[in-house]
């Protein structure tokens, strides 16, 4: 059996309709988990369903369940689903967020809020619900997506770079409370990767970007996908509280 191979794993991840999530999902149902595709408004449906098609057409199992993470009633609706359909989950990647960009002294308190309400405090929210079901099954690998900008900052992004930071020391804190319940508690922080969120970004600013990189290209959403199979595996199954830095050598 491959080291990677996750059939019989029920994995849910946030944020899975578009983008970095979509990969994951795809990546883990290619080797054999069940994924429960979240989205979070249906604005974003179609996204989500064409990515629980394209798992289905290759004949693994996936949910679809539209669920703010910023809801501790809908995050409870969703894990609730999940149990009953396949009975657990092994695998949570809280994956969903967004930026609002403001220099600091223009930035509004509900830009800085929105931020953080679904960057941060959809991770604890997620997290705790489904913790519990992992508990009782002693297993459970949890990973969250943070960034680079929760390690080192960034002009513009002081409210996305604080949740990113605020992520790392929540997992940090995860990891010692249930380290014991063989539930491990990871981060990923990617550098620049492209995505929808990255597409709108100004020429200059892109270029800015890939002249750091030492490795001369942008990030894929399947670095970061490849990063969470690992993250996820009995490969990494001695690994928690830990920060997996994917970028190409930007922030060296």
């Amino acid at each position: 059996m491959s080291d990677l191979d996750f059939s019989g794993k029920t994995v849910l991840i946030t944020g899975s309709g578009r983008g970095i999530g979509r990969e994951i999902a795809l990546a883990f149902a290619s080797r054999g988990a069940s994924i429960m595709v979240n989205y979070p408004n249906p604005s974003e449906k179609t996204d989500a369903l064409s990515c629980v098609e394209e798992i289905q057409t290759n004949n693994a199992k996936a949910l679809l369940f539209e669920a703010d993470v910023r809801s501790a009633e809908a995050v409870d609706q969703m894990v609730q689903t999940m149990i009953q359909e396949w009975g657990k989950i092994d695998i949570l990647i809280n994956n969903a967020g967004v930026t609002k960009d403001n220099l600091l002294v223009k930035m509004t308190e509900e830009e800085w809020k929105f931020v953080l309400d679904i960057n941060l405090n959809g991770v604890f929210t997620c997290t705790k619900r489904v913790v519990k079901e992992m508990m009782a099954k002693r297993f459970g690998r949890i990973i969250s997506i943070s960034s680079i900008m929760g390690l080192v900052g960034n002009a513009g992004q002081a409210n996305y770079a604080a949740s990113k930071a605020g992520i790392i020391a929540f997992m940090k804190s995860v990891a010692k409370e249930f380290g014991s319940r063989n539930i491990t508690a990871n981060c990923i922080a990617p550098g620049f990767i492209e995505t929808q969120m990255t597409h709108s970004l100004p020429e200059e600013v892109k270029k800015t970007f890939l002249n750091k990189v030492l490795i001369k290209r942008y990030g894929s959403a399947a670095d970061i996908a490849n990063a969470a199979l690992f993250l996820a595996s009995d490969l990494a199954s001695y690994m928690t509280g830990q920060v997996l830095v994917v970028d190409g050598g930007l922030i060296l």
